[in-house]
């Protein structure tokens, strides 16, 4: 006979391949009949009614990318999802923000049910009633890449321990979030906080608070990474659409460092009040070295594969990147296999002295793989009733700069940023009769080859980056972090104490701030 503690640890187990799992099953459900073949032009009788744009596509296509054609080549309608189809998007935020509040021991021990459960409802709604499979596929895919790049950073960044004997004071906390703000250009924003996090609390302990996370997000993990398409996962697909490398460390450069100028120091202000842990007058002063020190460098080495994979994309190297070609976009899934190897061979090679000091075990990227499956399943809706609207001719007439800034940053708080970036860059660009498949389109409307359009593309990156330090789950490092921080000890405001205490009265102000100085009175 199992014992109760045997039985509760291979429920455990059996739940940590849930995502993977219904990920599959979704994929061969709605794919029905998908037979992968490989793409030499347009497949035999199914280009009665191909366009020469699509053909010129195909013909493009390369040899090792697969085209995968829905339902056997056979074509369906695909109707609108209704508005009430928003419900479980909705209603998965509301348990986000309330269940660790009100019901935390059921909500600890049944959300990973919760998020599968409520996206199972709205991704059979949309195979089964819409007949929508390229939606489900499109989510599966970029779940898959994000949650393949964030378990790849957070393990070979568990290998890394970086000891920093010095003082806390709030200029050393200062010096090291800009710090960690520069790096988020160079590894990301989810490599910089997995890399720094720790070293931070440690830093700070014995006066560690939860300010100290609170900003450590909004500046290392959202508005640190605005200055290069490595920097945060919405810049990097803009990049993969054709927007210049250097795009964003030209134009987000004085909005990037005006705000983390105002963070910096009210971070300050903040820190300085904090006397916990100071020496006592009478006590014998504890001696710094000043020196760091780094264990486990060799998980540099396997950080450094990670940010290389990133590149790896049909998208971008089509003639000898193997892909994935469905519904006009190519997925690689060679990068999420150099990835997901990355995982497992930096944590089996890494210093077990830097995992034991670092306390690292698998709960962080857990919670956030079954929140964001339910996130990237239940959120189809919203983006593509937003999108839709803003595509519209009455939504199109409202777009400029300045309701880019504000409908951008205000939906990356509450959903993905990624997603959201695409569909309003791609609403900006089709009001100026621009197309976001169009290479050329995308290269012209950041070089301002329409009326004000590098303005709007500025609005639209700076708020997608920016306004991701918003809630929790406005990027993909912010849960990271806070579970991290938990796990540590660390008390953590809840979902609406993060808002209502920090992002409203703190972030808000500054993110006004600059729409006030770069947007707002530039001409439409």
């Amino acid at each position: 006979m199992r014992t109760l503690t045997e039985i509760a640890q291979m429920k455990n187990r059996i739940l940590s391949y849930i995502p993977f799992l219904s990920l599959t099953f979704i994929l061969l459900l709605g794919g029905g009949n998908l037979v992968p073949t490989p793409s030499f032009g347009a497949s035999p009788g199914n280009n009665e009614n191909i366009t020469i744009a699509e053909a010129a596509v195909q013909q493009q296509e390369p040899e090792h990318t697969i085209n995968v054609e829905p339902h056997g080549g056979e074509e369906h309608s695909i109707t609108e999802a209704p508005l009430w189809t928003v419900i479980p998007f909705a209603l998965l935020l509301i348990m986000i923000a309330t269940g660790p509040l009100f019901y935390e021991h059921f909500w600890h021990k049944n959300y990973p049910l919760i998020a599968i459960a409520l996206a199972a409802l709205v991704v059979l709604y949309y195979i089964f009633y819409l007949l929508n499979v390229a939606s489900v596929i499109h989510a599966l895919a970029e779940y898959i890449q994000f949650i393949a790049l964030l378990a790849s950073l957070y393990v070979a960044s568990g290998g890394i321990l970086i000891n920093i004997d010095k003082k806390s004071t709030p200029v050393a906390n200062v010096v090291l979030l800009l710090i960690g703000a520069v790096v988020s250009n160079l590894i990301g924003t989810t490599g910089a906080s997995m890399l720094l996090v720790r070293p931070f609390i440690r830093l700070n302990r014995g006066r560690i608070r939860a300010y100290h996370i609170i900003f450590f997000i909004f500046m290392v993990s959202n508005i640190g990474g605005s200055l290069t398409p490595i920097g945060d996962p919405p810049l990097f697909l803009g990049f993969l659409k054709g927007i210049p490398f250097f795009w964003t460390l030209q134009h987000n450069f004085f909005p990037w460092i005006v705000a983390l100028s105002i963070l910096s120091i009210v971070f300050y202000f903040f820190d300085k009040r904090n006397k916990d842990g100071q020496d006592q007058p009478d006590a014998e002063p504890i001696q710094h070295t000043n020196k760091i020190t780094i264990v486990g460098l060799r998980n540099f080495g396997w950080l450094a594969v990670v940010i290389i994979a990133v590149f790896i994309d049909p998208n971008v190297f089509p003639e000898w990147v193997p892909g994935i070609h469905y519904h006009g976009q190519d997925f690689s899934f060679i990068r999420e296999i150099i990835m997901l190897s990355v995982a497992y061979l930096s944590y089996k090679f890494a210093s077990k002295e830097a995992l034991a000091s670092n306390d690292f075990n698998f709960e962080p990227i857990r919670e956030v793989a079954f929140i964001f499956i339910g996130i990237f399943g239940t959120m189809m809706p919203a983006l593509e009733l937003v999108g839709n609207f803003a595509k519209s001719e009455g939504g199109a007439a409202l777009i400029t700069h300045n309701t880019l800034y504000w409908g951008t940053g205000l939906l990356s708080g509450f959903l993905d940023n990624a997603p959201t970036y695409l569909n309003f860059l791609a609403a900006a660009m089709a009001s100026k009769g621009a197309s976001l498949s169009s290479l050329q389109d995308v290269v012209n409307f950041a070089r301002d080859g329409y009326h004000n359009s590098s303005l709007d593309l500025k609005a639209i990156s700076v708020a997608a980056v920016f306004f991701g330090a918003m809630t929790y789950i406005g990027n993909g490092p912010n849960f990271m972090v806070k579970s991290i921080a938990e796990q540590i000890g660390i008390k953590m405001p809840s979902f609406f104490g993060y808002v209502i205490r920090y992002s409203v009265p703190i972030l808000l102000p500054v993110l006004i701030l600059i729409w006030i100085i770069f947007f707002a009175f530039q001409a439409a």
